[in-house]
Protein backbone atom coordinates (compact mmCIF):
# COMPACT_ATOMS: atom_id res chain seq x y z
CA UNK A 1 0.00 0.00 0.00
CA UNK A 2 1.26 3.60 -0.95
CA UNK A 3 2.00 5.99 1.91
CA UNK A 4 -1.07 8.14 2.08
CA UNK A 5 -3.83 5.31 0.49
CA UNK A 6 -6.65 4.53 3.19
CA UNK A 7 -5.32 7.45 5.44
CA UNK A 8 -6.90 10.65 6.79
CA UNK A 9 -4.58 13.52 6.68
CA UNK A 10 -5.71 16.68 8.62
CA UNK A 11 -4.15 19.77 6.89
CA UNK A 12 -4.01 22.96 9.67
CA UNK A 13 -4.69 26.02 7.75
CA UNK A 14 -5.24 23.74 5.19
CA UNK A 15 -7.18 26.50 3.04
CA UNK A 16 -4.04 28.24 1.94
CA UNK A 17 -1.59 27.87 -0.93
CA UNK A 18 0.21 24.98 0.19
CA UNK A 19 -3.24 23.52 1.29
CA UNK A 20 -5.07 23.43 -1.99
CA UNK A 21 -2.21 22.37 -3.77
CA UNK A 22 -1.19 19.29 -1.53
CA UNK A 23 -4.85 18.32 -1.32
CA UNK A 24 -4.55 18.41 -5.23
CA UNK A 25 -1.81 16.67 -5.24
CA UNK A 26 -2.52 13.72 -2.93
CA UNK A 27 -6.12 13.18 -4.65
CA UNK A 28 -4.91 12.82 -7.75
CA UNK A 29 -1.54 10.40 -6.80
CA UNK A 30 -3.09 8.60 -3.21
CA UNK A 31 -6.57 7.30 -2.60
CA UNK A 32 -6.45 8.80 1.18
CA UNK A 33 -9.43 7.85 3.08
CA UNK A 34 -10.27 11.11 4.39
CA UNK A 35 -8.37 15.18 3.99
CA UNK A 36 -9.53 17.02 6.80
CA UNK A 37 -9.28 20.85 6.17
CA UNK A 38 -8.61 22.72 9.34
CA UNK A 39 -8.68 26.60 9.42
CA UNK A 40 -10.86 29.81 10.21
CA UNK A 41 -12.25 31.21 7.17
CA UNK A 42 -15.76 29.51 6.67
CA UNK A 43 -15.77 31.45 3.27
CA UNK A 44 -12.41 29.99 1.90
CA UNK A 45 -13.38 26.70 2.81
CA UNK A 46 -16.54 26.99 0.68
CA UNK A 47 -14.48 27.68 -2.05
CA UNK A 48 -12.74 24.68 -1.47
CA UNK A 49 -15.38 22.79 -1.38
CA UNK A 50 -16.80 23.78 -4.69
CA UNK A 51 -13.13 23.11 -6.18
CA UNK A 52 -12.59 19.91 -5.39
CA UNK A 53 -16.69 18.65 -5.07
CA UNK A 54 -16.27 15.61 -7.14
CA UNK A 55 -13.86 14.33 -4.22
CA UNK A 56 -16.53 15.71 -1.60
CA UNK A 57 -17.29 11.72 -0.12
CA UNK A 58 -13.70 12.14 1.24
CA UNK A 59 -13.73 15.72 2.20
CA UNK A 60 -14.31 17.00 5.40
CA UNK A 61 -13.74 21.02 6.29
CA UNK A 62 -13.39 22.15 9.76
CA UNK A 63 -13.68 25.58 11.09
CA UNK A 64 -11.02 25.80 13.79
CA UNK A 65 -8.19 27.56 15.17
CA UNK A 66 -5.40 26.10 15.93
CA UNK A 67 -5.41 28.64 19.11
CA UNK A 68 -8.10 26.08 20.25
CA UNK A 69 -6.52 22.82 21.51
CA UNK A 70 -10.55 21.07 22.69
CA UNK A 71 -11.14 21.72 18.79
CA UNK A 72 -8.35 20.85 17.23
CA UNK A 73 -8.72 17.12 19.72
CA UNK A 74 -12.30 16.56 18.04
CA UNK A 75 -10.97 17.23 14.83
CA UNK A 76 -7.92 15.07 15.26
CA UNK A 77 -9.99 11.82 16.05
CA UNK A 78 -9.01 8.51 13.58
CA UNK A 79 -6.27 10.76 11.86
CA UNK A 80 -3.35 9.70 10.70
CA UNK A 81 -0.92 12.24 9.50
CA UNK A 82 -1.09 16.14 10.65
CA UNK A 83 0.41 18.44 8.35
CA UNK A 84 0.73 21.90 10.36
CA UNK A 85 0.70 25.10 7.76
CA UNK A 86 -1.49 27.04 10.05
CA UNK A 87 -0.09 30.45 10.68
CA UNK A 88 -0.05 34.22 10.67
CA UNK A 89 2.95 35.05 7.80
CA UNK A 90 2.69 38.79 6.94
CA UNK A 91 6.09 40.49 8.42
CA UNK A 92 4.43 43.99 9.03
CA UNK A 93 1.09 42.66 10.17
CA UNK A 94 3.54 40.24 12.55
CA UNK A 95 5.13 43.32 13.95
CA UNK A 96 2.34 45.48 14.57
CA UNK A 97 -0.07 42.68 16.17
CA UNK A 98 2.91 40.73 18.20
CA UNK A 99 0.66 39.28 20.32
CA UNK A 100 -1.72 37.59 18.33
CA UNK A 101 1.52 36.44 15.90
CA UNK A 102 2.49 34.60 19.36
CA UNK A 103 -0.72 33.35 20.10
CA UNK A 104 -0.68 31.45 16.30
CA UNK A 105 2.41 30.41 15.35
CA UNK A 106 3.51 29.36 19.50
CA UNK A 107 0.76 28.74 21.34
CA UNK A 108 -0.92 26.91 18.49
CA UNK A 109 1.69 25.17 17.44
CA UNK A 110 1.92 23.77 21.25
CA UNK A 111 -1.39 22.89 20.75
CA UNK A 112 -0.89 20.92 17.84
CA UNK A 113 2.17 19.33 20.01
CA UNK A 114 -0.34 18.71 22.71
CA UNK A 115 -3.22 17.96 20.86
CA UNK A 116 -1.01 15.16 18.23
CA UNK A 117 0.55 13.48 21.76
CA UNK A 118 -3.13 12.63 22.63
CA UNK A 119 -4.29 11.41 20.18
CA UNK A 120 -3.04 7.88 19.54
CA UNK A 121 -3.94 7.19 15.81
CA UNK A 122 -1.58 9.77 14.57
CA UNK A 123 1.09 8.61 13.33
CA UNK A 124 3.38 11.22 11.25
CA UNK A 125 3.40 14.94 12.01
CA UNK A 126 4.73 17.67 9.47
CA UNK A 127 5.04 21.32 10.23
CA UNK A 128 5.89 24.22 7.64
CA UNK A 129 8.97 26.27 8.58
CA UNK A 130 9.93 29.07 6.50
CA UNK A 131 13.57 30.81 5.94
CA UNK A 132 12.82 33.66 8.43
CA UNK A 133 13.23 31.20 11.48
CA UNK A 134 16.89 31.09 10.53
CA UNK A 135 18.67 33.90 12.12
CA UNK A 136 15.41 35.56 12.71
CA UNK A 137 15.68 39.45 12.59
CA UNK A 138 11.36 39.89 12.59
CA UNK A 139 8.94 38.70 15.00
CA UNK A 140 7.31 36.47 12.28
CA UNK A 141 10.72 34.62 12.11
CA UNK A 142 10.99 34.59 15.68
CA UNK A 143 7.74 33.16 15.77
CA UNK A 144 8.45 30.29 13.36
CA UNK A 145 11.92 29.43 15.33
CA UNK A 146 10.05 28.88 18.31
CA UNK A 147 7.10 26.71 16.53
CA UNK A 148 10.19 24.66 15.09
CA UNK A 149 11.74 23.90 18.46
CA UNK A 150 8.39 22.46 19.49
CA UNK A 151 7.72 20.59 16.83
CA UNK A 152 11.11 18.94 16.85
CA UNK A 153 10.80 18.63 20.51
CA UNK A 154 7.56 17.19 20.44
CA UNK A 155 9.51 13.35 19.45
CA UNK A 156 11.14 13.64 22.98
CA UNK A 157 7.26 12.97 24.49
CA UNK A 158 6.28 10.18 22.49
CA UNK A 159 6.95 7.73 24.71
CA UNK A 160 6.53 4.17 23.23
CA UNK A 161 3.73 5.91 20.62
CA UNK A 162 5.37 5.45 17.04
CA UNK A 163 5.01 9.14 16.03
CA UNK A 164 7.33 11.22 14.48
CA UNK A 165 7.44 14.76 14.17
CA UNK A 166 9.77 16.60 11.16
CA UNK A 167 9.84 20.06 9.71
CA UNK A 168 10.14 21.53 6.17
CA UNK A 169 11.62 24.23 5.80
CA UNK A 170 11.45 26.41 2.54
CA UNK A 171 10.98 30.31 1.15
CA UNK A 172 8.10 32.25 -0.42
CA UNK A 173 6.87 29.74 -2.70
CA UNK A 174 6.94 31.19 -6.23
CA UNK A 175 3.11 32.67 -6.74
CA UNK A 176 2.11 32.25 -3.60
CA UNK A 177 0.19 35.11 -2.14
CA UNK A 178 3.40 36.16 0.34
CA UNK A 179 5.77 36.17 -2.83
CA UNK A 180 6.60 39.10 -4.96
CA UNK A 181 5.30 37.78 -7.74
CA UNK A 182 1.46 38.80 -7.50
CA UNK A 183 2.97 42.60 -6.39
CA UNK A 184 4.80 42.75 -9.38
CA UNK A 185 1.82 41.03 -11.88
CA UNK A 186 -1.02 43.93 -9.98
CA UNK A 187 1.95 46.81 -11.14
CA UNK A 188 1.58 45.32 -14.80
CA UNK A 189 -1.90 44.59 -15.01
CA UNK A 190 -2.33 48.71 -14.03
CA UNK A 191 -0.45 49.70 -16.98
CA UNK A 192 2.93 50.21 -14.48
CA UNK A 193 6.18 50.56 -16.86
CA UNK A 194 8.75 50.63 -13.50
CA UNK A 195 8.75 47.79 -11.15
CA UNK A 196 9.98 48.68 -7.68
CA UNK A 197 13.18 46.70 -6.12
CA UNK A 198 13.71 47.15 -2.61
CA UNK A 199 17.36 46.32 -3.05
CA UNK A 200 19.26 45.74 -6.43
CA UNK A 201 21.32 43.31 -4.30
CA UNK A 202 18.43 41.40 -2.88
CA UNK A 203 18.11 37.40 -4.00
CA UNK A 204 15.79 34.80 -2.99
CA UNK A 205 15.48 31.24 -3.92
CA UNK A 206 13.02 29.48 -6.25
CA UNK A 207 10.85 27.07 -5.23
CA UNK A 208 7.35 25.92 -6.72
CA UNK A 209 4.03 24.55 -5.20
CA UNK A 210 5.13 21.12 -6.96
CA UNK A 211 8.54 21.23 -5.01
CA UNK A 212 6.80 22.21 -1.73
CA UNK A 213 4.49 19.22 -1.69
CA UNK A 214 6.88 16.59 -3.06
CA UNK A 215 9.34 17.79 -0.14
CA UNK A 216 6.59 17.24 2.72
CA UNK A 217 5.38 14.21 1.02
CA UNK A 218 9.36 12.96 1.38
CA UNK A 219 9.37 14.52 4.97
CA UNK A 220 6.45 12.33 5.91
CA UNK A 221 8.01 8.81 3.89
CA UNK A 222 11.43 9.04 5.74
CA UNK A 223 11.30 10.80 9.00
CA UNK A 224 12.97 8.99 11.92
CA UNK A 225 11.44 12.07 13.60
CA UNK A 226 13.45 15.59 14.30
CA UNK A 227 14.75 16.51 10.85
CA UNK A 228 14.43 19.40 9.24
CA UNK A 229 14.35 18.48 5.60
CA UNK A 230 15.08 21.59 2.88
CA UNK A 231 14.95 21.39 -0.77
CA UNK A 232 17.98 22.07 -3.20
CA UNK A 233 16.56 24.83 -5.20
CA UNK A 234 17.92 27.64 -7.21
CA UNK A 235 18.74 31.36 -6.67
CA UNK A 236 18.00 34.34 -8.65
CA UNK A 237 18.08 38.36 -8.31
CA UNK A 238 15.20 40.30 -7.37
CA UNK A 239 16.05 42.07 -10.32
CA UNK A 240 16.10 39.67 -12.80
CA UNK A 241 12.67 38.62 -11.75
CA UNK A 242 11.51 41.97 -12.80
CA UNK A 243 12.83 41.97 -16.19
CA UNK A 244 11.36 38.45 -16.82
CA UNK A 245 8.06 39.45 -16.07
CA UNK A 246 8.25 43.30 -17.44
CA UNK A 247 11.05 42.88 -19.88
CA UNK A 248 13.03 46.53 -19.97
CA UNK A 249 11.21 47.95 -17.47
CA UNK A 250 12.80 50.67 -15.32
CA UNK A 251 13.78 49.32 -11.18
CA UNK A 252 13.88 52.32 -9.11
CA UNK A 253 15.09 51.02 -5.73
CA UNK A 254 12.99 51.91 -2.87
CA UNK A 255 14.99 51.17 0.13
CA UNK A 256 14.80 47.75 2.00
CA UNK A 257 11.83 47.35 4.27
CA UNK A 258 11.62 46.58 8.34
CA UNK A 259 12.25 42.89 8.99
CA UNK A 260 13.47 42.17 5.49
CA UNK A 261 16.85 40.40 4.64
CA UNK A 262 19.02 40.53 1.82
CA UNK A 263 19.38 37.16 1.49
CA UNK A 264 17.67 34.00 2.16
CA UNK A 265 19.37 31.82 4.25
CA UNK A 266 17.83 27.89 5.06
CA UNK A 267 21.14 26.42 6.54
CA UNK A 268 23.33 28.10 9.21
CA UNK A 269 27.07 27.84 9.75
CA UNK A 270 25.78 27.08 13.03
CA UNK A 271 23.99 24.07 11.82
CA UNK A 272 26.53 22.54 9.38
CA UNK A 273 27.98 20.10 12.13
CA UNK A 274 24.63 18.38 11.70
CA UNK A 275 23.62 18.67 8.66
CA UNK A 276 23.68 16.22 5.83
CA UNK A 277 23.18 16.79 1.96
CA UNK A 278 21.51 14.43 -0.14
CA UNK A 279 20.93 14.40 -3.96
CA UNK A 280 17.83 16.57 -3.97
CA UNK A 281 17.88 18.09 -0.57
CA UNK A 282 19.82 18.64 2.61
CA UNK A 283 18.72 17.23 6.27
CA UNK A 284 19.28 19.24 9.60
CA UNK A 285 19.18 16.30 12.08
CA UNK A 286 18.19 16.89 16.03
CA UNK A 287 21.02 17.70 18.73
CA UNK A 288 19.16 15.66 21.61
CA UNK A 289 19.85 12.88 24.14
CA UNK A 290 17.31 10.92 22.49
CA UNK A 291 18.49 11.06 18.44
CA UNK A 292 21.34 8.57 17.29
CA UNK A 293 23.33 7.97 14.45
CA UNK A 294 21.42 4.90 14.27
CA UNK A 295 18.32 7.37 12.89
CA UNK A 296 20.35 8.95 9.86
CA UNK A 297 18.49 8.56 6.78
CA UNK A 298 20.76 6.48 4.34
CA UNK A 299 22.53 8.10 1.10
CA UNK A 300 23.77 11.55 2.57
CA UNK A 301 26.71 13.15 3.18
CA UNK A 302 27.91 15.01 6.55
CA UNK A 303 28.56 19.03 4.78
CA UNK A 304 31.99 20.25 5.80
CA UNK A 305 31.67 22.51 8.98
CA UNK A 306 31.22 26.05 8.51
CA UNK A 307 28.72 25.22 5.11
CA UNK A 308 26.25 28.12 4.82
CA UNK A 309 23.15 27.50 2.24
CA UNK A 310 21.85 30.69 1.35
CA UNK A 311 20.36 32.35 -2.11
CA UNK A 312 23.30 34.75 -2.10
CA UNK A 313 26.05 32.04 -2.30
CA UNK A 314 24.28 29.32 -4.09
CA UNK A 315 25.57 27.35 -6.84
CA UNK A 316 22.50 27.49 -8.70
CA UNK A 317 21.16 30.56 -10.63
CA UNK A 318 18.21 31.11 -12.77
CA UNK A 319 18.62 34.09 -15.06
CA UNK A 320 15.76 36.23 -16.78
CA UNK A 321 15.40 33.92 -19.66
CA UNK A 322 15.21 31.39 -16.68
CA UNK A 323 12.56 33.04 -14.79
CA UNK A 324 10.27 33.56 -17.61
CA UNK A 325 10.27 29.76 -18.43
CA UNK A 326 9.40 29.48 -14.89
CA UNK A 327 6.66 31.49 -14.90
CA UNK A 328 4.81 30.41 -18.06
CA UNK A 329 5.76 26.58 -16.26
CA UNK A 330 3.61 27.83 -13.45
CA UNK A 331 1.16 29.26 -15.80
CA UNK A 332 2.05 32.75 -14.12
CA UNK A 333 0.68 35.64 -16.61
CA UNK A 334 2.83 38.79 -16.46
Amino acid sequence: MRLLDDKTILITGGTGSFGNHFTEYVLNHFKPKKIIIYSRDEFKQFNMASKFSKYASMMRFFIGDVRDKERLLRALVGVDYVIHAAALKQVPACEYNPIEAVKTNIDGAMNVVNAVLDTPSVKRVVALSTDKSVNPINLYGGTKLVSDKLFIAANSYSGLKNIRFAVVRYGNVAGSRGSVIPFFQKLIEQGEKKLPITDYRMTRFWISLEQGVALVIKALTETNGGEIFISKIPSFNITDLAQAMLPGCEMPEVGIREGEKLHEIMITKEDSTNTYEYQNHYIIYPHYNWWGEEKLISGGQKVKDGFEYSSGTNKEWLDATMLQKCLRDMDIKY
